[in-house]
Formats: C-alpha cells, sequence, structure tokens
C-alpha cells in the first residue's frame, strides 16, 4: 500500500522565455485564458441580440454604420444602479407615509375607497394618484373655492409629476416581465430585420391594437394575427411592410427604452422600424394588396404625428387611389373571383374599406375639408352582437379589462362618418355652399339635428358610467368636435348677419329673418366642456400618456373654443383640466409640443397674468407657463416646443404667419381657432394639393 504520509511531487512551472527578464513581463508574453468580461452591451446589440464588443463604436455598428449608443445605466453592477434603487426606495417609502397619512386625516369614505383601490389590484400608479389627489383636497379644504384649486393641483401634479418629457420603464425590469402578459404573440421572423427578439415585436403589436387600432380599424385584427403567425412573408394579409408600419406607430405608445434609436429623444422612437417600412416601401416590396393599402394608411398616421415632414396628405392620397384600384371605392368595383372569397378575404375588404372611409372624413371634416371618398363599394361588418364576451385588455397596465363592444363602436362610428361626409359636401365645397346666410343656417340646423338624434340614439353599452374602453370615450368626443366644425365653419353672427333674402327698396329697410334656432356659441362652449368632461374620464380611467392622437386633436380644438369666449377665465376648471391633458399627450411627439407652443402662446395673449400670479394654488412651474410676464430665469423645457415650427415661416401659403413680430410664430401673441386650425393641418399632414384652399370668413 501507498505511504499516506508521502505526497506526490508537484509540477515544476514555466520556465522563463528569456533568462532575466522580470515575472511580469513573462507573464505578458503568455496567452492568457480568461478573456475580458463585456461590462454592458450597446442598445442596437440588446435589441438585435448580438454578441456586443463593449467597447464604442462596436465591432457591429461599425459593421452595419449605425449609431453606437451604451445605456451604462443597464448595468446592475455600475453605482448609478446603487443610486436608482435608492432612489426607488426612498418612492415606496414615501408612497407609504403618505397611504398612513391618508387613512388617518380622510373621512371614512375616502380610505374604504382607497382600500377598495387596493384589493382590486391597482397599480402603484393609480394608488398614488388617488393619495395625491386625496391629500391635495384635505390640505385645499380652507382655500376658498375647493372645485378650482382641486384643478389647480391637478395641473401642477401633471407637470412636476408626469413630466414633459418620455417616461421609461423601470431600468431594474427586463422587457420579458411585461411581455410574458403581451395579450397577442407575434414572431419577429421573418416580418423585420429591425430585430429578432419576438419579446419586443410582441409587446409593440400588443399596444398597437390595445391603444391605435381600435379608433379607425382599418385592418382586421384577427385575420392579420392569424397570418403573421403563421409567417408567410407572401400572404395577402400580412406583409413585411405592414409589420414593420405598424410597429413604427406602436413605438409611439411604448415606454421602453427599446422604442427609441436615441434614448429620451421622441424624434427617434420607432425611426428604425419606420425607415425599414420605407425601404420596402421604395423597393417595391409594397405591392398593391390589402396589406400595403393598410400599411400606407399606417405611414399616413405615423407622418401625422411626427410633424416632420409634408408626407401626411400624400400617404392619404395614394392610400385612397389604392383603394380605388382595388375597388373598394370609386366607380370600379371590388370583384372577387370564387378562389379568391375566403372568409378572410371578405371581411378584410369590409374592413379596410371602410375604414378608409373613416379616415377619410375624419382627416378633412377635421380641418373643414370636403372628404374624397363619397361611397364605399362593399357593405359594412355585420353588427355583432354575440361578441360581448370579447374583452378589451388595457395593456400594460394592470386595470381591470372590460367588454369591447367593437364591431358595435365600430358601426355606430360609420354612422357618425356619414354625417360628417355629408356636412363636409354641404359646407366645405364652392360648389354645393349655400349661397345666402339664411340658407347656410338651415343646412348647419338640419346637420346639427340628425348629430343630436345619432348621439341620443347610441346604445346603452355606450353609457359612460360603464366606464367604456377608450376607443367609445373617443367616440362621444368626435361628436363634440363635428358639433364645433359645423358652426365654426365659415362664422356668422346669428342676428345681426341674418337678413332676409327679400328684394330692398330705398321706401323700406331690410327686414330681419327669424331669429335662428339655436344659441351658436352656448353649442359650441358646452361642446367644449363635453369634450373636458370626456378627457377627464379618459384621464381617470387609463392616463393620456397613451391616447390616442385624436384626442389631441379634440382637446386643442376645445381649448381653442374655449379661449374664443370674450368673458374667458384663465382659472376655469374646465380649461385648466384640458390644459392639463393637453401638456401630456403633446409632450409624447414633435407635432403636439409644436401645438402646445401655440395654444401657450395664444393663453398668454390674453393677458390675465395677474390672476395666475395671485392665485396662491398656482406653483412656480404654471405661472412661468401661462404668465407672459414671467422672469424664469435660463431656458426651460416648454422653449424647446418652439423649435420646428419655422417652417411655418417659409411659405406664402400660411397666410403670412410670423408677420407680426421679427421673430415669426416665436413670438406670435396668439390666433383664433380658425387660423389655429390651419396651422394645425399645415404641422401635421402638409398642404393638401388636391383640396382647395379654405375661404377664410371673419364674423360679422
Amino acid at each position: 500500500m501507498n505511504d499516506p504520509t508521502q505526497y506526490r511531487q508537484i509540477a515544476p512551472g514555466p520556465s522563463p522565455t528569456s533568462e532575466g527578464s522580470p515575472p511580469r513581463e513573462r507573464h505578458r508574453g503568455q496567452t492568457s485564458p480568461w478573456k475580458k468580461r463585456v461590462s454592458t452591451a450597446c442598445l442596437a446589440c440588446k435589441k438585435s441580440k448580438r454578441k456586443c464588443s463593449g467597447v464604442p463604436p462596436c465591432d457591429n455598428c461599425r459593421a452595419f454604420n449605425r449609431v453606437c449608443i451604451f445605456d451604462e445605466s443597464l448595468d446592475q453592477r455600475r453605482r448609478v444602479a446603487a443610486k436608482r434603487t435608492a432612489d426607488e426606495l426612498n418612492y415606496h417609502r414615501d408612497m407609504l407615509n403618505d397611504l398612513f397619512k391618508v387613512i388617518r386625516t380622510s373621512d371614512e369614505s375616502q380610505a374604504l375607497k382607497l382600500l377598495d383601490l387596493i384589493r382590486k389590484n391597482g397599480s402603484a400608479e393609480e394608488i398614488r394618484a388617488y393619495i395625491d389627489e386625496t391629500l391635495a383636497g384635505i390640505e385645499g379644504t380652507d382655500r376658498g373655492d375647493q372645485e378650482t384649486v382641486s384643478k389647480l393641483e391637478d395641473i401642477r401634479r401633471t407637470i412636476n409629476v408626469e413630466g414633459a418629457g418620455p417616461s421609461f420603464r423601470r431600468k431594474v425590469m427586463d422587457i420579458n416581465y411585461l411581455c410574458e402578459e403581451a395579450p397577442y404573440k407575434v414572431p419577429a421572423k421573418p416580418w423585420t430585420t429591425v430585430t429578432e427578439d419576438d419579446d419586443l415585436v410582441s409587446h409593440l403589436v400588443s399596444l398597437y391594437f390595445t391603444w391605435d387600432y381600435p379608433f379607425h380599424a382599418f385592418l382586421d385584427r384577427d385575420v392579420f394575427l392569424k397570418h403573421m403567425a403563421i409567417g408567410n412573408p407572401d400572404s395577402e394579409f400580412c406583409s413585411p411592410f405592414l409589420v414593420n408600419a405598424i410597429l413604427a406607430n406602436a413605438c409611439h405608445f411604448s415606454e421602453f427604452s427599446e422604442a427609441y434609436v436615441v434614448p429620451g429623444d421622441i424624434v427617434t422612437k420607432g425611426a428604425d422600424f419606420l425607415a425599414e417600412a420605407e425601404r420596402l416601401k421604395d423597393q417595391g416590396h409594397a405591392r398593391l394588396s390589402l396589406a400595403s393599402l393598410q400599411g400606407i394608411l399606417l405611414l399616413y398616421e405615423r407622418y401625422s404625428i411626427s410633424g416632420n415632414d409634408d408626407l401626411g396628405y400624400i400617404m392619404l392620397h395614394q392610400a385612397i387611389r389604392a383603394g380605388e384600384s382595388l375597388g373598394l371605392i370609386g366607380p370600379k368595383r371590388v370583384r372577387l373571383s370564387p378562389e379568391e372569397l375566403t372568409e378572410d378575404m371578405e371581411t378584410s375588404v369590409k374592413r379596410t374599406a371602410w375604414g378608409l372611409f373613416h379616415v377619410d372624413t375624419v382627416v378633412h371634416t377635421g380641418f373643414l375639408r370636403p372628404t374624397l371618398i363619397d361611397k364605399v363599394n362593399t357593405s359594412r361588418m355585420d353588427r355583432n352582437l354575440s361578441d360581448e364576451s370579447a374583452l378589451w385588455v388595457p395593456y400594460p397596465s394592470h386595470r381591470a379589462s372590460r367588454p369591447s363592444y367593437l364591431s358595435q363602436y365600430f358601426d355606430e362610428s360609420c354612422n357618425v362618418c356619414e354625417i360628417a361626409r355629408d356636412m363636409s359636401h354641404s359646407l366645405f365645397t364652392d360648389e354645393e355652399r349655400p349661397a345666402s346666410p339664411a340658407r347656410q343656417r338651415q343646412v348647419k340646423e338640419d346637420l346639427y339635428e340628425r348629430l343630436r338624434r345619432w348621439h341620443g340614439a347610441l346604445p346603452d353599452i355606450f353609457d359612460l358610467g360603464r366606464k367604456p374602453p377608450p376607443y367609445i370615450i373617443l367616440l362621444r368626443m368626435r361628436y363634440h368636435t363635428l358639433v364645433i366644425n359645423l358652426f365654426t365653419c365659415y362664422p356668422d353672427d346669428d342676428v345681426s348677419s341674418a337678413v332676409s333674402e327679400a328684394p330692398k327698396t330705398p321706401e323700406s329697410q331690410p327686414a330681419q329673418s327669424p331669429v335662428t334656432k339655436y344659441n351658436v356659441w352656448e353649442i359650441t362652449q358646452s361642446a367644449a366642456r363635453g369634450i373636458s368632461a370626456l378627457a377627464r374620464l379618459h384621464r381617470r380611467e387609463y392616463g393620456m400618456s397613451r391616447a390616442h392622437h385624436f384626442a389631441m386633436y379634440a382637446i386643442n380644438l376645445a381649448l381653442f373654443t374655449m379661449l374664443e369666449q370674450e368673458s374667458f377665465d384663465i382659472l376655469d376648471s374646465d380649461f385648466l383640466s384640458l390644459a392639463s391633458a393637453f401638456s401630456v399627450i403633446a409632450s409624447r411627439s414633435t407635432l403636439g409640443r409644436n401645438l402646445f407652443h401655440i395654444f401657450r402662446q395664444s393663453v398668454r395673449a390674453k393677458s390675465q397674468s395677474k390672476r395666475i400670479r395671485e392665485s396662491s394654488a398656482v406653483s412656480d412651474e404654471l405661472k412661468e407657463l401661462f404668465d407672459e410676464e414671467s422672469t424664469a430665469p435660463g431656458r426651460t423645457r416648454w422653449d424647446e416646443y418652439a423649435e420646428g415650427l419655422q417652417k411655418l415661416n417659409q411659405d406664402e401659403r400660411y397666410h403670412g404667419i410670423g408677420a407680426e413680430g421679427a421673430h415669426g410664430l416665436q413670438e406670435y401673441p396668439g390666433m383664433g381657432l380658425f387660423d389655429m386650425l390651419d396651422r394645425y393641418e399645415s404641422l401635421s399632414l402638409g398642404k393638401d394639393e388636391i383640396v382647395p384652399e379654405r375661404h377664410r370668413h371673419d364674423p360679422c
């Protein structure tokens, strides 16, 4: 047996490479078996799941000629991660202390409501919002008008807490955390080359079908998702062009850093997916089909909110021409062979045809122009009452799901589109516009009666007390915007301009025509306050950060309608509520920021700084926002909202905008509703070369 006290000999160490060389140098001359570990990867490599070299610019970004950006906060070992953890602990500690304060000091009903919110799995953000609202009410009981104070506190919290900049998901979360619950699971391949991450694509597609899709609904969701899952890029119902266009639009609704090319720069949100969609379109991959028409409509939506290019109308007209070529609209009717007449094709044809009509009427009536589509060459989707079991899920929040009623919504939306089409042709075209003021008023009153009957006949399932999905709230908003559009176009004085059509003689003064049936001023102001109430409901239930961009149009229209009051009061609770909601929506896009700057300048032109200054409930930041005499030092984020407006000063078609001041619109003192619509259209869609220019009619 071996002697256990004896030990095996240790192998000799490596011989020195050269006698007399230092040990450190000899070690360097050898190949180390250890590889240096990359601390963090750049955002592009993270998105594409490629191995990153770890030094900017990385090998992959050099090879693909793209911007290389490292976000060191994603490395959990760094000092910034420790600071972020400490900040989160402080946030939750403060929230817990405030929660105890609410329970101790509020009345029983408020405490029970808080308990009910917690038991219903309310998110941390919802609980925080309720706590802030309750504490503001407790602290402001001795400040006079409680409703006004509450609204002022609401806008202060919105600006300070929600902020004007884009918010990001918590860095400690991985994207898989939320995407495990994405309602629609779809593959990235073969649809896009921007990313191979199925979870990211599923997240974005789910956002699109939750927040963007339902309002216009110009493609069939179930058919699209089925064919995207199959993965055939030659499908009639799903194409790489269409998918990348959807992903580019969905990034507008995402708070994830993966939605940006340059983190924090809203101009780059979805820019990589947009570039891919544009490349596919330019290379002819968008062959004439339902999928290509739908993709072009998505590009229209993308361009209309970017505020960077005058391509909105171009894309809309391309979509309309594609619809005519396919026979969905126009003189050529759609004809499908028995082989083509599948259930998927029939459903998609109807959805696309009426969705295109919906887009056309929303755009053109919104900017007081005649619509381009008179008739749709196919029947509508069935008003399927059996889908009441289908749910709308407010992804990615943890709010409760609710019945979708999507087919009923779409049918009612098409009904009001037909009224909007008739309104645009009766009032916005030179050929059909009533010649006399009396006849014009009669046409408006008839159209208003049609709108009221439609609105009054909406089904009970659309009742706001049921807290319906956001697109139903937007449908009611659209009613109010059409009312304002109806009585804003070519405004006239109800009495002074209501002259009789009887012949005038020197012996007799012209008699006045009968007094108009409605008080136009009260109707439009009531419509603006109706939009304010709907915006509050939308904000309470879903927030405003993911609101459809039609909500921005409706809120902006309502604000300028209220600004036209002779008795305008800057502390009006409805006005402040709308302004608060507008500040959130506007911060999400270049177009919104430009519009908010125009709005801010117009409010300042009302010279009500004294009321703002003397209000104890108004924060310093709010005073800076609306106080024309504000002397806040340095540059603020509100100043940045004017960037990009210079393009309006470069075209004489914008009615000489900028002539009032040496610095153009950036120093413009304010404008009325009609002028605002003109600027809105120009910033959003560019100038339409097909539809005639609007004629400016000033009030008598």
